[in-house]
């Protein structure tokens, strides 16, 4: 079936389902507000079970043109996202059916609807050339406080993943509750670092302002103001929940996404190119239509300006490949005994694979080590 028919490209629309089940929990509250986390997390975890791994690839030739399908979800998601979040905020704290509890286990409900949906969609058009698309990938990180995000994704963590100068990269027997602390931190800074050097270069000082870091507070400020005008300070409490969720959300892919893979060191602080074996990859269906095929990460990063649509997945010999898919991995990386069972062999299974003649892991293993940055 051609790629740009509208039948090929609808399963990645079943994000919008997420729209109305968000509007049910702000009606009914109660039980309903667990909908968001059962369908994101365990509803897609049971497709996986049913449909399989999808192994097929499109000609990554194609044109963006016949892209037209794909890439308008990822366009039209940025205002129904923002409609959602500020439409319920000013319902549910305007009727008071829901008490302060209710609203808040509501709005960390909506974290996982922006961090699931709406910062994978802003990571998908931050890699594109068009500026609209790069600017509404702005917007919906802007919506979550995560702004910088931007800046160290493309700046830092494609540049030196699998390096101790990358720090998402997670490291080998670091726990979620230790990696999730540490990148806050690490990230804005990192983040802030790059943009800053790339002014230096241009003989500009930080606070020029191209440096993007103006539209990212403008934009978080923005927000902000909009839920202060909508609810006061609660409201402005309830948007700093489902922001903090969302990163939640956020990071905790990121753990999985690249958990003790590192490049080889090369020497003079040089590393290895980039490789698929370099990310985890996950072919399972169901998940990679929720998360417009986030999970053929191995083939993003060797080839990080493909769209979605395109990725290719890989085989067993090619990349190492999840059990499971991104909601099962992550749900079991919140718990470190099963995370270290499951993960644990097959990170020495990969080590023996692609470096067999490195026997001494030990400078890998923190993001302290004391290879040359």
């Amino acid at each position: 079936m051609p790629i740009n028919k509208i039948s090929a490209a609808l399963p990645f629309w079943l994000s919008l389902v997420l729209i109305p089940i968000a509007v049910i929990a702000a009606v009914y509250g109660g039980w309903a507000i667990a909908l968001l986390p059962l369908c994101t997390w365990f509803l897609f975890s049971f497709l996986d079970f049913l449909l399989g791994l999808n192994l097929q690839n499109n000609d990554p030739q194609t044109d963006v043109k016949d892209l037209f399908w794909y890439r308008a979800i990822t366009l039209i998601w940025v205002p129904l996202q923002l409609i959602t979040i500020f439409g319920i905020m000013a319902y549910v704290t305007t009727a008071w059916h829901l008490g302060l509890v209710a609203q808040w286990a509501l709005f960390a409900g909506l974290g996982i609807l922006s961090g699931t949906i709406g910062i994978n969609y802003s990571h998908e058009l931050m890699h594109q050339k068009p500026k609209l698309e790069r600017w509404l990938g702005d917007i919906l990180l802007g919506s979550v406080l995560y702004g910088h995000f931007r800046s160290e994704h493309l700046l830092v963590h494609h540049r030196y993943v699998g390096t101790p100068r990358d720090p998402v990269t997670a490291r080998y027997g670091e726990s979620f509750y230790r990696f999730f602390p540490r990148v806050l931190w690490q990230c804005l800074n990192s983040a802030f670092t790059a943009e800053k050097a790339m002014l230096a270069r241009k003989k500009l000082p930080w606070h020029h302002k191209s440096n993007p870091f103006w539209r990212f507070w403008a934009l978080e400020i923005g927000f902000a103001v909009l839920a202060w005008a909508i609810a006061g300070w609660w409201g402005v409490f309830l948007f700093a929940t489902q922001a903090f969720w969302a990163v939640f959300q956020l990071e905790l892919v990121n753990y999985v996404e690249h958990y003790a893979l590192t490049r080889k060191h090369l020497g003079d602080g040089k590393y290895e190119h980039v490789k698929p074996h370099h990310s985890w990859n996950a072919a399972h269906k169901a998940s990679n239509w929720l998360l417009i095929n986030l999970q053929r990460h191995s083939d993003h990063h060797y080839k990080p300006d493909r769209r979605f649509p395109l990725l290719q997945t890989y085989s067993d010999a090619d990349a190492p490949q999840l059990p499971f898919g991104y909601p099962v991995m992550t749900m079991a990386a919140l718990v470190p005994p099963i995370w270290r069972r499951v993960m644990h062999p097959r990170v020495k299974g990969w080590r023996a694979t692609y470096y067999p003649e490195i026997t001494d892991w030990g400078p890998y293993k923190s993001a302290s080590n004391p290879l040359p940055k």
